[in-house]
């Protein structure tokens, strides 16, 4: 009751502050991430260079007279090099809490005709809405929402190859491609319940595969302002070579994906839901003495308002995000952890100084199915995109 109280007064206050608008977005045509940015450079031949990052403050309530915490959580750079009007390459190095390095990104594409385009490399696995579009200015809030940390889980890139394209008569973006998958064991860690798939992401580091899995999306944008999506992922995991043939060494990951996005003058908001269902969890868990799920799920929505009027350069987005997310929603030979079965109630504003910089503040109500386990977080934050 508590929560629905505080959505109310948010939503009254939002409205409260109501401008007359000028104009819409076209969100659903025109939402790019960097990887799009980059190709839909015009140069004829020669290099292309974009980046974002951000800088967060963090402090966890009950823990008065202790530090809070800052950090460079990310600075990324992203270099482009178009061959001819056929054939690019795209790479992301990312740099996180400024002492580890990754490649989040590295592919060829070649552009068969208007509206197939081929594919391979590292590659962000096409599934829920921050994974593909996680740049700090595009998304409310410090902090990725639980759902994309935890279920999808963000940042997931793997290396594969495929298709994608759209067809702007039927208004549908399309991707599909085959990806190494998930690790079973990836060094001494496993899959489980504090943070499900999460540590079997093999991220391009020397990875292997045992059997290929399958990814796909549609996103159809004929609506002004709307974008859905549907997205899909099916495949085993793969185990090292010593214990492929073990009983429990693999589990069979079955993924499900629905999400949209709207915008309309002053007014956005967005939302998903991603569902998976694990099979051969209780031999794996057997094998490695885990806590596996046999069904992960999650769900959120969001409304924002921007508070200034569609004539300043500026945006001031004031919102309220609900999400609920499980990792052991079903088990096999075990009782689930209601520890893992959280909510998150995240409040703030973004406000947009420049297109491509912004400065964020949240406050976080997070909660679990576990008596007295409610807690809650102040975060601040600044990003930018280029």
């Amino acid at each position: 009751m508590k929560k629905i109280a505080i959505i109310c007064v948010f939503t009254m206050s939002m409205l409260g502050f109501s401008q007359t608008p000028t104009d819409s977005t076209n969100v659903g045509q025109f939402q790019q991430n960097s990887a799009q940015r980059i190709l839909s450079n015009t140069i004829d031949k020669g290099i292309t260079i974009g980046g974002y990052g951000q800088i967060d403050y963090n402090q966890l309530d009950g823990e008065n007279g202790k530090n809070g915490n800052l950090d460079i959580h990310r600075m990324v750079l992203l270099f482009g090099y178009k061959f001819n009007d056929k054939v690019q390459f795209v790479t992301e190095i990312e740099m996180e809490h400024v002492k580890e390095i990754y490649v989040e990104q590295a592919f060829l594409t070649y552009n068969l005709s208007d509206n197939v385009n081929l594919r391979g490399g590292l590659m962000l696995v096409p599934m829920g809405l921050v994974n593909e579009y996680h740049e700090p200015t595009v998304f409310n809030g410090v902090e990725r929402p639980g759902v994309d940390k935890s279920i999808v889980p963000t940042t997931w890139r793997e290396i594969g190859v495929g298709i994608n394209g759209k067809f702007d008569n039927l208004s549908l973006k399309y991707q599909a491609y085959v990806f190494n998958g998930f690790k079973s064991v990836n060094g001494t860690k496993f899959l489980g319940g504090s943070n499900g798939l999460r540590n079997g992401r093999q991220k391009g580091a020397e990875s292997i595969i045992n059997s290929p899995t399958l990814s796909a999306k549609l996103d159809y944008y004929g609506i002004k302002g709307l974008r859905l999506g549907a997205s899909t992922y099916l495949g085993d995991t793969q185990p090292e070579d010593d214990v492929e043939d073990v009983r429990g060494a693999k589990v069979m990951v079955k993924m499900f994906g629905a999400d949209a996005r709207y915008s309309y003058k002053k007014f956005r908001a967005r939302g998903q839901f991603i569902h998976t269902f694990l099979s051969g969890t209780e031999e794996y868990n057997a094998l490695y003495a885990s806590d596996l799920g046999s069904e992960m799920n999650g769900w959120y929505g969001e409304l924002a308002y921007n508070l200034l009027p569609l004539s300043n350069s500026k945006q001031l987005y004031a919102f309220a995000r609900y999400e609920e997310f499980d990792t052991q929603a079903n088990t096999e030979g075990f009782i689930a952890n209601d520890a893992y079965d959280r909510n998150v109630l995240t409040t703030g504003l973004s406000f947009h100084i420049a297109p491509g910089a912004v400065v964020k503040a949240d406050y976080q109500f997070i909660n679990s199915k576990v008596a007295d386990d409610a807690t809650g977080g102040l975060n601040f934050g600044l990003g930018v995109w280029f």
